[in-house]
């Protein structure tokens, strides 16, 4: 009697090894995901919960979905399958099995489920449940959510056989394409490095002494007695009213429609003596802007203060100095840990002018995560996926801050983000982006310069900036962050980025993301602006993502 109670005991405790394994195959995760690996969802019996969880975009161009799965219990498994659709109008599907029958003996089998979309243009949810029965009273149920594009110009047979074709591992036009492609990346690399040369040998020979002219902001102060004196740049007269078109382009906008105080009357406020700014050293420089490591000498102040100073160029023109003005006043005002204020402004008469903010090691962000690649140059440690969600979770405590004071950022990323050794972020405005970072701006033909990729759906057709936009960019963020600063979307034409969305496709999940992290950017990139998470939200699963890491360290 012991014995067999035993027995009873092991056959129900023991781990469903024996049972059964469903998986994506590796050529169905690249058609799906972009990504060369297999992706379970019950390995020997063990629920993937995450990957379950999980809704995976189909893209227009993907008509079949292929399941894997083996029998391990020795014996047939029964099963039942069923597919919810919730617009059946636009969707409809059949499978190539039968929707009741048992997981046969005898190695791996592979099933699809066909997708076959209707005459219009749809975002269709559907929803895959297989209930396999395991034993009388033991019963695994699946929910396997998907979110199929439809486009009415795609045709069904022809997408998918391109697609399946380019999928496979083993076929010569691979082989073909790659050779093509390795041989494009060569002579683009080249072209890279020549023009690269010629943009560091031009700026050389331009600024032979940065700092020379910049010293002379010092000579007119009686604080500052001592400093050299430079030769004089030239200035835009407070008299010179921005122009009308800088207004238009702003990045941050009011979500209400309340005329914002004018920008001099700003300025006014916390005009600084530009005599009492020094500058040391260029922390960043550009074709028409500057930032400087500087020291201002406060009135009152035994010492002077560590400051950075963003400044333009004698050759800017003045729409770029009004904008310059105009986007870095965009946080006046605004207190939070996460966000860094302007500390003064300096518009003086024939003066360039110049903002002032506090540096207390702080770097920029983008910079700082593609130090950390370099070993010599990084950190004396790589950052963990704790470090990661703590950075993370304070850019999205100061995102909510400035939604809570009903204002929209519009250019969410890591170069508009700084970071001290401590890891503590503060965003920042994005004065001076355009012209340090250039390689994350496209022109579309419209004259604009815009963060394309960064930028969610609608914005990029349509141009309308929301919450819900802040929170796609948010998405491209956390992914630069688990990235190091990665290029997004490095594959894809900045005019072929609204297609490419449209059709379903999204950044692919980087390695060592964890499942739990990665879905958090998947919820940002949804393509309906009500589907996509508040920053209320993002902060509580980041908050507890981070709870669980805590748990294991």
């Amino acid at each position: 009697m012991l014995l067999k109670l035993a027995v009873l005991l092991f056959v129900l405790v023991r781990p469903g090894a024996s049972y059964f394994n469903l998986f994506l195959s590796q050529a169905e995760v690249r058609k799906l995901m972009g990504l060369q690996a297999e992706l379970f969802y019950v390995r020997e019996g063990v629920i993937n919960e995450y990957a379950i969880k999980f809704v995976v975009p189909v893209p227009a161009q993907v008509h079949k979905l292929h399941f894997t799965w083996e029998n391990l219990a020795g014996r047939p498994l029964p099963y039942t399958m069923s597919v919810d659709i919730s617009n059946p109008s636009a969707l409809s599907s059949s499978l190539n099995i039968s929707q009741a029958g048992e997981i046969p003996l005898g190695g791996l089998q592979t099933w699809a489920l066909a997708l076959h979309c209707g005459p219009y243009d749809a975002e269709v949810d559907l929803s895959l449940r297989i209930n396999v029965s395991l034993s009388r009273r033991n019963t695994t149920s699946l929910d396997f959510r998907r979110k199929k594009i439809c486009l009415k110009d795609k045709s069904n047979i022809g997408a998918e056989e391109v697609h399946v074709a380019a999928s496979g591992s083993s076929s010569g036009g691979q082989v073909f394409y790659a050779a093509i492609g390795c041989a494009c990346a060569f002579i683009a690399a080249v072209f890279v490095l020549i023009v690269a040369y010629y943009v560091r040998d031009k700026k050389t020979r331009r600024h032979r002494d940065p700092l020379q002219e910049s010293r002379g902001l010092s000579s007119a102060c009686s604080v500052e007695r001592g400093t050299g004196v430079g030769p004089a740049q030239t200035f835009l007269s407070p008299e010179t009213p921005p122009p009308a078109s800088a207004t238009s382009t702003s990045t941050y906008r009011r979500l209400d429609d309340r005329p914002s105080r004018e920008l001099h009357e700003r300025i006014q406020e916390i005009t600084v003596q530009r005599c009492r700014v020094r500058l040391l050293s260029i922390e960043m420089e550009g074709t028409f802007g500057r930032v400087y490591r500087g020291s201002y000498h406060e009135e009152g102040a035994s010492t002077p203060r560590d400051v950075l100073v963003k400044t333009a160029a004698e050759h800017a023109s003045q729409s770029q100095v009004a904008l310059l003005l105009r986007e870095g006043l965009a946080l006046y005002g605004l207190s939070h840990p996460a966000l860094l204020p302007v500390l003064g402004v300096s518009i003086e008469d024939r003066s360039a002018p110049f903002l002032l903010y506090p540096h207390t090691g702080y770097k920029n962000m983008k910079r700082f995560l593609l130090r950390c690649k370099l070993s010599s140059e990084g950190p004396p440690r790589a950052l963990t996926t704790q470090e990661v969600v703590e950075m993370a979770l304070q850019a999205a405590k100061g995102v909510q801050y400035l939604h809570r004071k009903r204002l929209v950022h519009r250019d969410l990323a890591a170069r508009n983000c700084v970071v001290d050794d401590d890891l503590r972020v503060q965003i920042t405005d994005n004065a001076l982006a355009r012209d340090l970072f250039p390689q994350d701006y496209h022109c579309l033909g419209d004259n604009e310069n815009r963060p394309i990729k960064w930028l969610a759906i609608e914005s990029l057709l349509n141009k309308t900036f929301s919450t819900a936009s802040d929170v796609w960019a948010f998405g491209v963020l956390l992914w630069e962050l688990t990235t190091l600063a990665q290029q997004p979307y490095v594959e894809v034409d900045a005019f072929e980025m609204a297609s490419y969305l449209r059709d379903g496709y999204r950044l692919a999940q980087p390695i060592n993301c964890p499942d739990e992290l990665f879905a958090v950017m998947a919820y940002c990139w949804a393509m309906s602006a009500d589907e996509r998470p508040t920053f209320s939200q993002l902060i509580v699963c980041l908050q507890d993502f981070h709870t669980q890491l805590t748990r294991y360290v």
